[in-house]
């Protein structure tokens, strides 16, 4: 668990996960204890093949200790990097699970390169709530808002919630700049312009980053401001143009590996967190494309 930030009426609790460097957070209401829980870890040793919840399980008992009612359960995209502990955690504790409408992109690419079947619907429908550009909700009497951010994917949805947004791969750290954007229906000049969108926010909104890779100078971090952004980060202050982000992400992604927890993250996460169907057997398989993944990036 990392320490708490208190933001007027808002609470946030961030939970790092050192295996896949990921930030999960509950986010509630003080007043209502109305909560929503943003990028989940489901944990996973891809070697063995064995899934754990010790992860969600920290989550769960925080969301019980505090006395919180769980509305959401937010994925912010499709995690290539982990896998989503949402549909484990909605069993325990309740809450809807949302993502951007834009998923029926990635569920129609992907649905491919996996063979998923005609069992595998591309529309969305394993996910309770499908965000669109612009929609508004409530957090208790917390005003919330979803603002389409594709070009890591084109499903990339930042929530703003109260003064604060949660950016999911959007946005690093300053000092780690911004998301790649060579997955399918990436984009580089996209992602310049989904980070303006959460740039045009006040200099003082809070940040909040789904990831961190700390340089070994500094701890692990997951919190930021517009401001510092601006001012600091290395891939979008206010000193690159669209063009020069462009050329620096492109660059980049030319020498990026695959993640590696890319092939099981991806089947899960595309399923709203469910495992694919088991086969005759009663066993659950994920399945690992010859050669294939390749020609995606």
């Amino acid at each position: 668990m990392i320490e708490k930030k208190l933001n007027n009426d808002l609470k946030i609790e961030g939970f790092f996960d050192e295996e896949t460097s990921t930030i999960s957070y509950v986010v509630y209401d003080i007043k209502s204890k109305k909560c929503a829980i943003i990028d989940s870890v489901l944990d996973f040793d891809f070697s063995s093949g064995t899934i754990d919840y010790h992860n969600a399980d920290k989550i769960i008992s925080y969301v019980k200790k505090e006395k919180l009612d769980v509305e959401w359960l937010i994925e912010t995209h499709v995690h290539a990097d982990h896998l989503s502990a949402s549909p484990y955690i909605q069993k325990k504790i309740g809450g809807k699970i949302g993502i951007s409408e834009k998923i029926s992109e990635v569920q129609d690419v992907f649905g491919k390169t996996f063979n998923a079947g005609t069992e595998f619907q591309r529309d969305g429908s394993q996910f309770d709530k499908l965000f669109k550009d612009n929609d508004e909700y409530k957090l208790g009497k917390i005003n919330c808002k979803v603002i389409n951010t594709p070009g890591h994917t084109p499903a990339c949805n930042a929530h703003v919630i109260g003064n604060s947004i949660f950016v999911g791969d959007t946005l690093f750290m300053p000092d780690l700049g911004s998301a790649r954007a060579d997955f399918p229906g990436g984009d580089a000049r996209q992602l310049y312009r989904s980070i303006q969108k959460i740039l045009s926010y006040s200099d003082n909104t809070l940040i909040f980053v789904c990831h961190d890779y700390p340089p070994t100078s500094r701890n692990v971090e997951w919190s930021t401001t517009v401001g510092e952004q601006k001012k600091n980060n290395i891939h979008v202050n206010t000193s690159i143009s669209e063009d020069e982000f462009v050329e620096i992400r492109e660059a980049r992604d030319k020498t990026l590996n695959f993640p590696k927890l890319i092939i099981p993250s991806i089947q899960v996460n595309m399923r709203a967190g469910n495992l694919p169907p088991a086969e005759d057997n009663g066993d659950v398989y994920i399945k690992v494309p010859i050669n294939s993944m390749k020609n995606l990036v």
